[in-house]
């Protein structure tokens, strides 16, 4: 008599369902991540099946970020993502409320001219002098996003002469800057090789980037770059009545009209 599944598809259901339907049961049953998951080939017996179909089931799982391909050795459990949410908090503030442990190591330090980029960004001048500080950041000890971060030394002379401060929020709250609201820009990229050592990231080079200018009452008083693994890290943005935009955009100015 032939092997039964447990599977279920939806009724009707293409074949690479039913496929899909039993690796989504056997993860959530019996496998944990790092596993491997059947082979294709071993999954065309099964089922009976084209090797196309179960790659088809694959695939879509690999997409949803259930499963994780590594180059020559097969289909495995991934990790599960960290689902953040965007808010004006920082990155360890942001993992205490999600129950997990954060840590923060810093690679780098320094006090220099903010060039063009930076200064644009906070609304200072190029030559100004920034607080400049690089850190990775982790939960539960798991690398997590690589974080830049610009201060305009002019609001915090001080701010580096004990070393990088557990919070730059916090530090400058300390210092009469509480930030109060930001602007951030996210955009899907590849981590650079350096990012995909620091990151400890083997079998793919997907990241999110996202761009942050903080503001406090008095201005811009952080400009941020991070870096977070595509593989461990989604985004969750809460959506609300639409209002108008915090900084409006000037007007077009019309063109003059000539007359005779």
């Amino acid at each position: 008599m032939a092997a039964t599944t447990q599977a279920r598809a939806p009724k009707g259901g293409h074949k690479h369902q039913i496929v899909r339907a039993y690796l989504s049961d056997l993860i959530a049953n019996e496998l944990s991540v790092g596993d491997a998951v059947p082979s294709e080939r071993v999954l065309t017996e099964k089922f009976g099946v084209s090797r196309m179909t179960v790659r088809q089931a694959l695939d879509a799982l690999v997409a949803d970020g259930v499963l994780q391909r590594e180059q020559g050795r097969g289909t495995f459990v991934a990790p599960q993502h960290t689902d953040f949410e965007m808010r004006l908090t920082t990155f360890g503030e942001e993992a205490r409320r999600l129950g997990m442990s954060p840590s923060t190591q810093v690679i780098d330090s320094d006090t220099l001219p903010a060039g063009r980029v930076v200064a644009e960004a906070l609304g200072i001048a190029p030559e100004d002098l920034v607080h400049y500080v690089e850190r990775l950041r982790c939960a539960d000890g798991t690398p997590m996003a690589v974080e830049r971060a610009w201060v305009p030394a002019a609001l915090a002379p001080d701010l580096l002469d004990d070393g990088v401060p557990d919070s730059l929020y916090g530090a400058l709250r300390e210092r009469g800057h509480s930030p109060t609201w930001g602007e951030d820009t996210i955009m899907a990229a590849e981590a650079s090789a350096t990012e995909q050592s620091i990151l400890a990231m083997t079998s793919m080079r997907a990241v999110l980037r996202a761009h942050r200018k903080t503001y406090a009452d008095d201005g811009a008083c952080m400009y941020s770059q991070m870096c977070y693994r595509g593989d461990r890290y989604s985004v969750v943005v809460p959506l609300r009545e639409a209002r108008p935009t915090i900084v409006p955009r000037p007007a077009p100015v019309p063109e003059a009209v000539e007359t005779a």
